[in-house]
């Protein structure tokens, strides 16, 4: 951990065309200043998030992840830009390693890369086959960059390069010292670019080298159409690297898996599964079209078109198609289909039946259900929280539960069955077809 990391998150974020700062926006069920932060903390310790518009949103959503991160607010009156933007870092180390807020697709490796060139400034390019609305990258056989152009004063020439700047760089700190207080605002919209740093550089002889990276790890987020690309190259990155730790998934390109997801042993994903922030999975069968969120499942089958909601674990289970769990605890129950079991602890050996509900709510609170071991409980049964089922109860179809049911026993209550004979020709009349 020998380089500080600057992180650009100050920006208004117009294109995104939303009243949220654009680094908020999520990418796989997290901000893309989470991701950015999350890969830095793996190579460095020393972290600076720039901030400006809604800065006390953006740090009060980092702080609930994140501890230890300096918090800078960009002088945005009078140092606008990316070149005033870093004006008011301290780094701790030799080089700063400036990052923008808007890449949420760069990994610790991606950052790691540029301290393997020896360079007073290291600043990354790609090859762009259409080049057009970029800033060229002027090199000379070395790739040493000799300077930055942009479109508007390139020459005919220099528009036929087609390496162009990425906005990633890597400074000695000595260097950034003394040249920040040297840019100049004297441009068309009066802003302090760090791109002049490049000159200032190359004007004193330093050495300045280019990086080439690869475009798609190193794209900015700029509008909701770039948020849809960023999602997709980060989740199939997701989905690759859980397939080669032996994960199946069928039709992978409909799945979604967000970022902090952890699947162990045989694992089995069909299409359409939507497994969200918090989910754990260990021998897990996740049928089609089920969601599981913030949720533990071991030795199970889920689906399919089954919802797990959060705080919920579920092990040695058999869980069907359309049954609702939320923060309960299952252990060796099967629950077939069409049931909704709340803040539920369920022990081995029972049995659900089709319809079953706990109602876990009374308008005010909720409350618990408590069902003990080899309970069949029949088909349309309500079970009225807080309530407790103990070992081997039978529970006639169509009961609703209200109070404790001892061990062995069978609750029934339903009403008598009435049969009244020709009623319906008494109602319709007998001439209804």
């Amino acid at each position: 951990m020998s380089i500080s990391i600057a992180i650009m998150a100050a920006g208004l974020g117009t294109r995104m065309k939303s009243t949220l700062p654009k680094v908020l926006h999520e990418i796989s069920g997290f901000e893309m200043l989470y991701h950015i932060i999350k890969e830095s903390q793996k190579i460095s310790d020393d972290i600076h998030v720039i901030l400006y518009h809604q800065a006390d949103l953006v740090q009060e959503k980092m702080n609930r992840y994140f501890s230890g991160i300096h918090y800078v607010i960009q002088d945005h009156q009078n140092f606008p830009g990316t070149g005033g933007a870093i004006r008011g870092v301290v780094p701790k180390y030799e080089k700063l390693l400036v990052l923008n807020g808007d890449m949420p697709l760069l990994e610790a490796e991606n950052m790691q890369n540029f301290t393997h060139l020896e360079a007073d400034v290291v600043m990354s390019a790609f090859t762009c086959k259409e080049p057009f609305g970029y800033g060229r990258v002027i090199m000379d056989s070395h790739q040493n960059v000799l300077k930055i152009i942009e479109e508007k004063d390139a020459s005919v020439e220099e528009k036929k390069v087609t390496a162009v700047n990425a906005g990633v760089y890597l400074f000695k700190s000595d260097f950034l010292k003394e040249n920040l207080p040297k840019l100049s605002n004297e441009n068309s919209q009066k802003e302090y670019y760090i791109t002049d740093l490049i000159a200032l550089a190359n004007a004193q002889n330093k050495m300045v080298k280019a990086l080439f990276v690869d475009e798609n790890t190193f794209m900015g987020v700029n509008s909701k159409y770039h948020l849809s690309i960023a999602e997709e190259l980060m989740q199939e990155r997701i989905k690759r690297r859980f397939m080669e730790q032996g994960v199946s998934m069928r039709l992978p390109s409909t799945i979604y898996i967000e970022a902090d997801v952890q699947m162990s042993g045989e694992c089995k994903l069909e299409n359409g599964v939507s497994l969200l922030k918090g989910t754990v999975l260990e021998n897990a069968h996740i049928k089609a079209h089920s969601v599981v969120q913030k949720s533990v499942i071991k030795n199970s089958d889920i689906g399919p078109m089954a919802r797990i909601r959060p705080d919920s674990l579920i092990e040695d289970t058999h869980i069907g198609n359309f049954v609702e769990v939320k923060k309960s605890t299952l252990k060796g129950v099967k629950a077939g289909h069409l049931s909704y079991l709340g803040d539920a602890s369920i022990d081995e050996g029972t049995n659900i039946g089709c319809g079953t509900i706990t109602c876990n709510y009374d308008g005010k609170a909720k409350y618990q259900t408590i069902i003990g071991k080899n309970v069949f409980v029949g088909s349309d049964s309500q079970l009225v929280a807080p309530v407790t089922i103990a070992d081997d109860v039978l529970i006639a179809s169509g009961t609703t539960v209200t109070k404790n049911i001892p061990k062995g026993a069978l609750a029934i209550n339903r009403a008598p069955l009435k049969i009244m004979e020709g009623f319906f020709y008494k109602f319709f009349g007998k001439n209804h077809a």
